[in-house]
């Protein structure tokens, strides 16, 4: 990868005016229009140069290691140390493909002083940048590497131009005010921080302010330095201890004016809603009722057997592809019902098995927390949600999990098959689809894909948890659950290295492979050992080496790394694991590194990569650490824990760079153009916005859509490289599973237990029959401890020492 922005490198973007010609010096280019023919041009020996059109074409072949395969070039580009030069072309392609152009030697070791990488679309773009040479060559050569793509492709350039000018300006995002507050407000027991972006270095004054204009308070920030994921120098402004109520307060520093906010101790209630609220407009193959969202939201049934779609109910497998060795297989399977993962209409046993485990999550951690009797009468019960089942004697978040792992158990291949017992790995469209296109409207045909140990693994983790959730109330479906997992589990210990293939994601879906299913393994291994305490399952949890593991990182989890899912379970749910202590210390220590990143982080946010570089979905793994914050939190009642997790919200609604919430409708200035299919308003005005709750993925260092390397073509800085636009999918998507990690930590803070600071988790114990001790809360100094029995009879065998 290259790094954010090279030193020697300056981003046009998408500047609107360039400077006057007549500041530029002469073309180095020849023949950069192709008016006539292609000399002095060349190609690798595997294409042949095209140039009836007026630019230049070739028809690249797929299935090439890498970029540098193939290639077009001229050589004969002087270039100078020291001397400002801009980089200009006009690409296409017949495929969404990412290329490489590079000004550079034109012998080895082939050093480039300029390099851009614009993703391929149908209709020409224009690209410029500026760059400062670092080197003396006197015949340096412009190349576009255009290899390593899997299918044949055609790609077209015209009007490159290389000449000495000046450097032109950086593409800049527009920021309301420099000083960046959560948009939404904050507890008024909790942490309450803003940061100020400024040049200065000495502290300054600033106000807090209330909806009247009064003064509430002041103070004096407390210069940070520069945060290299920002490349900004920022102010901390701390009014934590500030006691005051309300919404419309604002901060004043700088001469700057924040957004408004509130400061409200039912802050995250609608939020909680909201964000589970998602959930019921993702699902597939049931009619969205417009009674319960709202007209603009409502739909009918996506990929039933209704045309045009060819539907879910009877989707056969993927024709033979040489990825999997020409795989596949007779008959269909119905497959219907499930949540669509993210902008397309694709349904993914990884992804969606993180998903449902936090939704499921929020639920476990309530009756871990409060107990069944308090757990059943808050937030997440049953009523609470405006889905169809609400008013049916389950919670509500159940029932919402209940429709996705319904689907996963139809995606277990059944007996008499090949490879029965595991999962397909996923289904979705046999090509891509354009935007906007709504589930019922879409006509291509609907595939399955070859099945997957790691599918496998996550069925087999999530519908055991679903199964001791699930059991006080459909005990049917309870067992069915946990049939289905020991199969799964069984499954995949016979075949343990079925891999889905990272080609597997250019035909209308994206690949989800992963080649390490270790931590999968774990996690279903801690999850079926927890519902049934079987010493298989307790045996397997010991002996996997994921299970002493040290699991710091950047990145707590994620679909990819999931070994914390189980490891955060077997430390907050209650068994008679023997080395339950250290588990729990492990939580701990996980959570520490996320405080530490949070430490060197200037917006609050517990992610602070050594690269400075931010991940796809960087907002969900800003929530993700923040689970494990939180998680240390409820397990050792220290308070630096819940004051960490509750800033990193901060960062997702709008104390960022971009003075950005990232959650629809939620703050001042929100995202609400995510990229999906439906919810595609800035395509079609008749449409809607996505609905309120909604995460963005968040910026993205990778560059990875046509939108975004046209707008950083070189690169940018990690909490500037985000776009709300449509078609930015690899910045501003909407997945399942950043919308969980966005449930379930709304959720915790949404909790009496948190937004009260009087109330200090202690543990408890929903699983066994004995009295319990739940939570101590401090009142006017005196501590009121409950003893309560909270029964949860799972009809299952507890493992004994």
């Amino acid at each position: 990868m290259r790094s954010a922005l090279p030193l020697a490198l300056v981003l046009l973007g998408m500047a609107a005016a360039p400077p006057a010609a007549a500041a530029d010096g002469p073309e180095l280019i020849p023949n950069g229009s192709f008016d006539a023919a292609a000399a002095p041009w060349w190609t690798t020996p595997d294409m042949v140069a095209d140039t009836s059109s007026g630019s230049l074409c070739v028809d690249v072949p797929g299935g090439s290691a890498s970029a540098w395969s193939s290639i077009v070039g001229v050589d004969g580009v002087p270039l100078v140390k020291g001397e400002t030069y801009r980089f200009g072309f006009t690409v296409s392609g017949t495929a969404e493909v990412p290329i490489r152009a590079l000004v550079q030697m034109n012998t080895e070791p082939w050093t480039s002083t300029s390099e851009v990488g614009p993703i391929m679309q149908a209709e020409p773009k224009p690209y410029e940048v500026g760059f400062t040479s670092t080197m003396d060559w006197p015949a340096g050569q412009v190349v576009f590497q255009v290899g390593g793509a899997p299918d044949d492709w055609r790609f077209c350039v015209d009007d490159v131009s290389v000449h000495t000018g000046e450097l032109p300006a950086p593409f800049e995002q527009e920021t309301a005010t420099r000083v960046r507050v959560n948009q939404l407000g904050y507890l008024p027991t909790g942490p309450k921080r803003a940061s100020l972006v400024t040049e200065e270095t000495d502290a300054l004054p600033w106000q807090l302010l209330d909806a009247s204009g009064e003064e509430v308070a002041t103070g004096a920030t407390t210069p940070r330095g520069e945060d290299r994921t920002a490349e900004e120098n920022v102010h901390l402004i701390d009014f934590s201890d500030e006691d005051v109520t309300g919404t419309g307060f604002t901060l004043i520093a700088d001469g700057e004016t924040s957004h408004p906010f509130a400061i409200d101790a039912d802050l995250y209630a609608d939020l909680t809603t909201d964000a589970l609220g998602y959930f019921y407009l993702a699902r597939s193959g049931t009619e969205i009722d417009g009674d319960l969202v709202g007209d603009e939201y409502a739909r009918p049934a996506g990929h039933l057997d209704v045309a045009p779609n060819t539907g879910d109910t009877a989707v056969g497998c993927q024709a033979p592809r040489p990825w999997y060795a020409g795989w596949t297989c007779d008959g269909t399977f119905d497959v219907r019902g499930g949540w669509y993962d993210a902008g397309d209409h694709g349904k993914y046993v990884v992804n969606g098995g993180i998903a449902v485990h936090q939704v499921l999550d929020t639920w476990e951690r309530a009756l871990v927390a409060q107990g069944r009797e308090a757990a059943e009468a808050g937030p997440l019960a049953d009523g609470t949600a405006s889905i169809p089942e609400a008013g049916n004697g389950v919670p509500d978040v159940l029932d919402e999990a209940r429709w996705q792992l319904e689907w996963m158990q139809r995606m277990q291949v059944p007996d008499g098959e090949q490879y029965a017992g595991l999962v397909f790995h996923k289904v979705q469209d046999d090509g891509w689809t354009g935007l906007p296109l709504a589930p019922h409207e879409d006509a291509q045909a609907r595939q399955v894909h070859r099945p997957s140990t790691a599918a496998t693994l996550n069925l087999a983790a999530v519908a055991a948890k679903g199964a001791r959730l699930w059991e006080p109330y459909d005990e049917e479906f309870a067992a069915s659950l946990l049939e289905s997992a020991r199969v799964a589990w069984a499954a995949a210990a016979e075949t343990p290295d079925l891999y889905a293939s990272a080609l597997d994601g250019n035909e209308g879906g994206g690949p989800y492979d992963d080649k390490d299913v270790s931590d999968e393994h774990y996690w279903a291994a801690a999850e079926l050992y927890l519902t049934t305490g079987d010493d298989e399952f307790a045996d397997a949890v010991a002996a996997s080496p994921v299970h002493t593991a040290d699991l710091q990182g950047a990145v707590a989890f994620d679909w990819q790394r999931t070994a914390a899912l189980g490891r955060m379970d077997l430390a907050l749910v209650p068994s008679e694991l023997p080395d339950r202590e250290a588990v729990r210390d492990s939580v701990v220590t996980l959570a520490d590194f996320a405080l530490y990143q949070q430490g060197k982080a200037f917006f609050g946010q517990p992610y602070q990569p050594s690269d400075a570089r931010f991940e796809w979905g960087s907002n969900g793994i800003i929530l993700n650490n923040a689970v494990t914050l939180a998680a240390a939190a409820d397990l050792t009642g220290d308070p630096a824990y819940r004051t960490a997790a509750l800033e990193s919200l901060d960062y997702v609604l709008g104390r960022n760079a971009l003075d950005q919430s990232y959650v629809t409708g939620y703050g001042t200035q929100f995202s609400q153009n995510q990229h999906h299919r439906t919810f595609a308003a800035q395509l079609d005005p008749t449409l809607p916005h996505p609905p309120a709750g909604t995460l963005s993925g968040g910026p993205n260092s990778s560059i990875q859509d046509p939108v975004a390397a046209q707008t950083w073509p070189q690169g940018c800085v990690a909490q500037r490289c985000y776009l709300d636009n449509i078609q930015s999918w690899s910045t501003n998507e909407m997945t399942i599973n950043w919308n969980s990690s966005l449930t379930w930590m709304a959720a915790w803070a949404s909790s009496d237990e948190v937004a009260d600071s009087g109330a200090t988790f202690v543990g408890t114990s929903y699983g066994v029959e004995q009295p319990t001790l739940v939570w101590v809360v401090a009142a006017a100094g005196v501590l009121v401890a409950g003893l309560l029995a909270v029964l949860l009879v799972l009809r299952r065998r507890r493992r004994r020492s």
